[in-house]
């Protein structure tokens, strides 16, 4: 799910040209519509990603959404996280972050976290629950993949190429 702001016409593009979907909708414009288009990619077989915090932020703060698409789709969600060892980094409100020639990257990937359906009266607990699960997961890759990118090329970390 990409923003249908200025800002995120070049992430579609860019999500686009590597072969993805890119269902624009966010927490503050036509996310309903978006949230239907993941759950349908989902239903047939598609991975979907979310930029969880939203297109106001706050910075890495993740919204509902994906718990929600996760409660209704029964697909278990995850967070990740992509660090680079230098990039330009954009004067806006997410700090965007655009890799330089040679840069590394270090992609995190969180533990899988199921959703269970809806249904149970104290549900929207448990949805809070999963959305702070969700932000704790995220909060971690972020700190590991941040303090681990210079080490991609190391044996412990060894570059993948191709």
């Amino acid at each position: 799910m990409v923003s249908r702001s200025f800002d995120g016409e070049y992430i579609a593009r860019t999500l686009e040209k590597l072969g993805f979907v890119a269902m624009r909708g966010s927490s503050s414009r036509g996310g309903a519509t978006a949230l239907l288009g993941l759950r349908s990619q989902l239903e047939q077989g598609t991975a979907v990603a979310f930029t969880i915090d939203g297109p106001r932020g706050p910075k890495y703060v993740a919204k509902p959404g994906p718990v929600l698409l996760s409660q209704v789709s029964a697909v278990p969600m995850a967070a990740f996280y992509v660090a680079l060892s230098d990039a330009w980094v954009l004067n806006t409100w997410d700090a965007l972050m655009i890799p330089k020639p040679f840069s590394k990257a270090l992609v995190r990937l969180s533990a899988k976290v199921q959703v269970p359906a809806a249904g149970d009266a104290q549900m929207d607990a448990q949805m809070a629950e999963f959305q702070q699960q969700l932000q704790a997961a995220l909060e971690r890759v972020t700190r590991f993949a941040e303090e681990h990118v210079a080490q991609v090329g190391s044996e412990e970390f060894p570059a993948i190429k191709g």
